[in-house]
């Protein structure tokens, strides 16, 4: 599985709705409301045969309510 942290920056007075339609997919393993630029950031593990572009695009970025995202990947724990 393939660790990445997704940040969304949701249309202003939505951010509960979208904070709900992440949790409704069930692809998440933490989500977290947040200060600064972005809303809400998400720990998403991705399966090791699946793109990773290809997944969130098809799991998460097509909510409404998201205006921006930014994932970072993640490559070794400490």
């Amino acid at each position: 599985m393939q660790c990445v942290f997704v940040q969304f920056r949701c249309t202003p007075g939505k951010t509960y709705e979208v904070a709900d339609a992440i949790y409704d997919r069930e692809v998440v393993s933490e989500l977290y409301s947040t200060s600064g630029d972005y809303d809400l950031i998400a720990k998403v593990y991705i399966p090791d045969d699946a793109d990773v572009g290809h997944f969130l695009a098809e799991n998460l970025f097509e909510i409404p309510g998201i205006q921006r995202t930014l994932t970072t990947m993640t490559f070794k724990a400490f």
